[in-house]
C-alpha cells in the first residue's frame, strides 16, 4: 500500500463521509451560547395597513391564512422569530372562516384587536376579545369564524421551528371546512379559570393546559388586585405566569406565557437567560435594551430577545404602566436541563 500523506488522508476521509473533530472543535463547543437570531422589533402600526391591504386583494382561496410572519433577520431560511419559536400577525374579516386543521406544533393566539370572532378547538367554540390568550395545543383541531364587524387581528405563537428541528411535524386537514360545536361555548374557561379551584372529576389528559381561553378580564383583575403592594421581580416588574391548572406549570410543554407589568419609573436590573423570548406590548410604552441595541416599544409592537442576550426593561420616562405579554421556550429548556438564568450587574 502506498504511503498515505496527511493532505491525502483529509481529502479521502471527507469522501468517506467523515470529518476530523479536532478541526471543528471550536465551532461545536462554545464557551457560551451563540444565537443566530438577532434582537429585532416589529412595529404593529407600520404592518397594519399592509394586512388590511391583503384582505382586499387576496381571496381566502388565494391566502387561506392571512398571516404576516415576523421573520428574524438572522433566521430567514427556514423562517423563525427566535431559534425555536414563531410569531406572526393574523387577520380575519367579517363573515370569513378558516379551514379546520391540526398540527403537532403547539400554538396560541393573543388577541390584539377586534370583537365577535371565535376559534373552535376540538369542538369547543372559544370567543376572542382583546388581551385574551387562546390555546391550541398540538394535534387539536381548530378553525376560526368572524361573525362581527371590522377586522379581527391576533398574535400567532407556535413552536413549529422546534417541532421541525426534531423532524416530528405532522399536519392534517379536517374533513369539513369548519367543526360542529360539541360542548357549550367557552366551557373550558368556565370550568378551569377559578384560580386554584379545580374540578376533581377531570383527569389530566395531556401536558398542555385544558383552558381554551385565559380572558383578559381575569388577567386585568389579577394585576389590579396586586396593585402597587409589591415591587415584583428586579428585572421584569410584576410578572404573572399563565398556568396549567392540572400541573401548576406552563400552559404547554414547550412554551410558557407570562404577563409583565412595569410601573412608571421602573428600571429593571439587567439579566440574561438561555430561553429565547418574544415580547408584545399590550398597552403603554417601554424601552428595552437587548445587547447593545435599545428599542422603544409602542403599543402592540413585538420584539425578539434571543437567548443569552443581555436585556433590560425600562419604564423610567413614562407616566403610565407598561403591560407586556411574553412567551418563551423556557419549558423545553428546563425539561432538557438546559435552562440557565442570571441577573447581571448594572
Amino acid at each position: 500500500m502506498a504511503e498515505i500523506t496527511t493532505d491525502h488522508a483529509y481529502s479521502q476521509i471527507t469522501k468517506l463521509g467523515a470529518e476530523p473533530l479536532w478541526r471543528h472543535y471550536g465551532d461545536l463547543f462554545h464557551p457560551e451560547p451563540r444565537s443566530a437570531a438577532v434582537p429585532h422589533r416589529w412595529s404593529f402600526s407600520d404592518l397594519r395597513p399592509y394586512m388590511l391591504h391583503f384582505t382586499e386583494t387576496l381571496s381566502l382561496e388565494e391566502a387561506e391564512r392571512r398571516v404576516l410572519m415576523l421573520v428574524n433577520p438572522g433566521l430567514a431560511d427556514p423562517p423563525a422569530t427566535v431559534n425555536s419559536l414563531f410569531a406572526g400577525i393574523q387577520i380575519i374579516m367579517p363573515g370569513e372562516t378558516a379551514q379546520a386543521h391540526r398540527h403537532t406544533a403547539n400554538a396560541f393566539r393573543f388577541i390584539i384587536e377586534g370583537e365577535s370572532a371565535y376559534t373552535t378547538v376540538n369542538g369547543e367554540r372559544v370567543h376572542m376579545r382583546p388581551g385574551d390568550l387562546l390555546l391550541t395545543p398540538g394535534w387539536h383541531w381548530h378553525d376560526h369564524y368572524h361573525e362581527g364587524s371590522g377586522p379581527m387581528m391576533w398574535l400567532d405563537g407556535l413552536d413549529f421551528p422546534l417541532t421541525n428541528s426534531f423532524e416530528a411535524g405532522f399536519f392534517e386537514l379536517f374533513g369539513d371546512r369548519t367543526q360542529k360545536s360539541r360542548v357549550p361555548d367557552d366551557f373550558s374557561s368556565r370550568v378551569y379559570i377559578h384560580g386554584r379551584l379545580n374540578p376533581v372529576w377531570e383527569t389530566p389528559q395531556t401536558a398542555s393546559s385544558p383552558v381554551g381561553n385565559y380572558p383578559w378580564s381575569e388577567t386585568e383583575r389579577a394585576l389590579a388586585a396586586i396593585g402597587d403592594d409589591v415591587d415584583g421581580s428586579e428585572s421584569e416588574g410584576v410578572v404573572l405566569e399563565y398556568t396549567n391548572p392540572w400541573t401548576g406549570g406552563p400552559v404547554m410543554p414547550t412554551i410558557d406565557c407570562r404577563i409583565l407589568r412595569l410601573r412608571p419609573g421602573f428600571v429593571g436590573r439587567p439579566a440574561r437567560t438561555t430561553a429565547s423570548t418574544i415580547l408584545h406590548a399590550v398597552r403603554g410604552r417601554a424601552t428595552v435594551e437587548v445587547g447593545d441595541t435599545t428599542f422603544d416599544l409602542e403599543p402592540k409592537d413585538i420584539l425578539a430577545v434571543p437567548g443569552w442576550a443581555r436585556y433590560r426593561l425600562d419604564c423610567a420616562s413614562t407616566s403610565e404602566d407598561a403591560v407586556l405579554f411574553a412567551y418563551s421556550n423556557r419549558p423545553a429548556l428546563r425539561a432538557l436541563e438546559l435552562l440557565r438564568e442570571e441577573a447581571l450587574a448594572d
